[in-house]
């Protein structure tokens, strides 16, 4: 069973990349700069330039794939939004930021309307609408 998720801990570590490819990859570059260091020469040189290649790969795949779900929480968000929002708020969903949808998603049905009309009335920022939120609604799929 998923651990419960509020404020203070919803975010979410993916260990196969965090505890592992991260590392592996960051260890490497630090062998290949300290080999380097030690015999200079142009293979070495190479391998190093590699090994940064391979840390920016990790990393660049890592936050494509988090784009990919924020947007797919976008979709969500919009979607679920426009059923749930009388019409005066419904029209302006547009008008919400990536990020604020993004926040918005852990907010139960029940309490949309208020805080949506709290972040128009304020500009509430991402963290304040999850401080805002009474009832967490989690999110386990996100990696």
């Amino acid at each position: 069973m998923p651990a419960t998720q509020n404020l203070a801990h919803h975010t979410k570590w993916d260990p196969p990349f965090h505890f592992f490819i991260a590392p592996v990859f960051v260890i490497n570059a630090i062998c290949s700069i300290v080999n380097l260091v030690r015999q200079p020469s142009l293979e070495l040189g190479w391998t190093m330039v590699v090994a940064f290649g391979l840390v920016f790969m990790a990393f660049k795949v890592r936050l494509n794939s988090l784009k990919v779900q924020d947007r797919v929480i976008r979709l969500e968000e919009r979607l679920r939004l426009s059923g749930l929002l009388p019409e005066p708020l419904r029209s302006r969903i547009g008008e919400l930021t990536e990020r604020q949808l993004i926040s918005l998603r852990f907010a139960s049905d029940a309490e949309i309307p208020g805080l949506v009309a709290l972040t128009f009335s304020n500009q509430l920022s991402p963290a304040d609408i999850k401080k805002s939120i009474v009832n967490w609604r989690a999110d386990h799929f996100r990696v």
